[in-house]
C-alpha cells in the first residue's frame, strides 16, 4: 500500500508543499515546529492506514462536519493520508459488493485497521431498531471491532448516547464503551464534534502510530482539556459581572457574557472557543447562542438549554455569578462614593489652606 508522501508526489505535490502541509498539520494538533520532521518521516515511510467507518443510530451530521474540514482538508485524510475501505454513506459500493469489501479489508488487515463509529447501537428488542445488511448493527458492530486496531467513537451518539438514549430510551441506545469492552476506544464528541478536531485525531494516530493522550472520559486532551468558558472572549464580561439578562437586550448588543441565558461554556470541554467552526470563522457563542454543552454526557436530560447553571464561580472568586451580577453596581457604586467623598474632603482642605493664606498676619 502506498504511503502518503507517495500519494501526493503522484498527484504532483512538491516537496516544498508537502513539508508546508506537515507545518500545517503540527499546529493543528497543538505540536511544537520540533515535530515536524517526525511527522514527514512518518508520511513518507508509513502505508496509508485502513479505515472502516459504521453508521449506527445517527443523523450523519458527524461526516457532513468531517467532509468540510479545512485544516488539514478532509480530503486529503481521505484520499491520501487513510484508506477509507468502508463507509456506506461515502462509498460507491453497494448491497453484496460493499459487505464483500469489509470481509475482505477486515482478513488481509487483522489487527491493524482502524474502526470508526458514527451514531450507536440499540439493545432493546434484540437490536432490531437498527438492521444492516440483514441482521442487527449490534452484531455488525462487535464483528468488525474484534480484529480493530482501535476505534474511534464520532460525535456524541457513538461516545455518550445522545439524543437516541435520552429519557426514556425506548430503544436503549447504547454508547459504544459500553458494549466493547476490550479495545482502545477514543472518544470524539460533539453533536456532531468540529472537523479540525475529526482530522486532527486520525492525523495524530496515522502520524504517532499510536493512540492520543486521553483524559479520564476517553477523550483526546488535546482538543478536550479545557473549557470552552476559559477561552470565550466573552470571558471578561462573566469576571465583571456583565450579563446578557434577555435576548436581544443591550447587554447582548454589546456582547456580554451568556452565562444568565443558560450558555453551558463553563462546564463543558470541547475546543470551539479556539478552533471554532467554519474555517475558524464562528461558533455558537460568537453567534449569539450561549452552549448548548453538546460535548457532554447526557446534555439532552439536563433541563432546558436555557435554563441557568448554578455555583459557577468566577476565577479567584468565592461567589457565583449570580452573585457577582447582583453586586457589580454595589462595589461601583461603593467606589463611586468613596471617591466623591475624598473629592469633598479634598476641596475642603484646598480651601482651608486658601483661607489661611489669605488672612492677615497677628503680631
Amino acid at each position: 500500500m502506498e504511503t502518503f508522501y507517495e500519494v501526493m508526489r503522484r498527484k504532483g505535490i512538491s516537496r516544498r508543499s508537502f513539508l508546508k502541509y506537515c507545518s500545517l498539520t503540527a499546529t493543528s494538533l497543538g505540536l511544537a515546529p520540533s515535530f515536524v520532521p517526525q511527522i514527514a518521516h512518518a508520511m513518507e515511510n508509513k502505508p496509508r492506514t485502513p479505515v472502516l467507518w459504521l453508521h449506527g443510530l445517527e443523523c450523519t451530521c458527524c461526516t457532513e462536519s468531517f467532509i468540510r474540514s479545512a485544516h488539514p482538508l478532509a480530503k486529503d485524510v481521505v484520499l491520501s493520508m487513510i484508506s477509507l475501505d468502508y463507509d456506506d454513506t461515502l462509498m460507491a459500493a453497494a448491497g453484496h459488493q460493499a459487505e464483500a469489501i469489509l470481509e475482505e479489508i477486515m482478513t488481509k488487515y487483522k489487527g491493524q485497521y482502524i474502526l470508526a463509529v458514527e451514531g450507536n447501537p440499540p439493545l432493546n428488542e434484540d437490536g432490531m431498531f437498527c438492521i444492516q445488511s440483514g441482521k442487527p448493527f449490534i452484531e455488525k458492530l462487535k464483528h468488525v471491532a474484534k480484529d480493530a486496531k482501535a476505534i474511534i467513537a464520532w460525535g456524541s451518539c457513538a461516545s455518550w448516547g445522545c439524543v437516541q438514549a435520552a429519557k426514556p430510551n425506548p430503544t436503549q441506545a447504547t454508547p459504544i464503551h459500553k458494549v466493547i469492552t476490550d479495545k482502545p476506544i477514543i472518544k470524539v464528541p460533539g453533536c456532531p464534534p468540529i472537523p479540525e478536531v475529526m482530522t486532527g485525531v486520525i492525523t495524530y494516530m496515522l502520524t504517532f502510530d499510536r493512540v492520543p493522550e486521553l483524559d479520564r472520559q476517553g477523550r483526546p486532551k488535546m482538543f478536550y482539556s479545557q473549557r470552552i468558558h476559559d477561552k470565550c472572549y466573552r470571558r471578561p464580561h462573566f469576571d465583571a459581572g456583565q450579563f446578557v439578562e434577555a435576548w436581544d437586550d443591550e447587554s447582548a448588543r454589546r456582547g456580554y457574557c451568556l452565562y444568565k441565558v443558560g450558555c453551558k461554556g463553563p462546564t463543558t470541554y470541547n475546543a470551539c472557543s479556539t478552533v471554532q467552526w467554519n474555517e475558524g470563522t464562528s461558533f455558537p457563542i460568537k453567534a449569539g447562542h450561549g452552549c448548548i454543552g453538546c460535548s457532554e454526557d447526557g446534555f439532552w436530560d439536563k433541563g432546558s438549554f436555557y435554563d441557568r447553571l448554578t455555583d459557577i464561580h468566577a476565577f479567584g472568586i468565592e461567589a457565583n455569578a449570580d452573585q457577582i451580577g447582583a453586586t457589580a453596581a454595589g462595589v461601583v457604586g461603593a467606589a463611586v462614593a468613596a471617591h466623591a467623598a475624598i473629592s469633598v474632603a479634598k476641596r475642603a482642605r484646598d480651601n482651608a489652606r486658601k483661607s489661611d493664606a489669605s488672612a492677615p498676619a497677628n503680631h
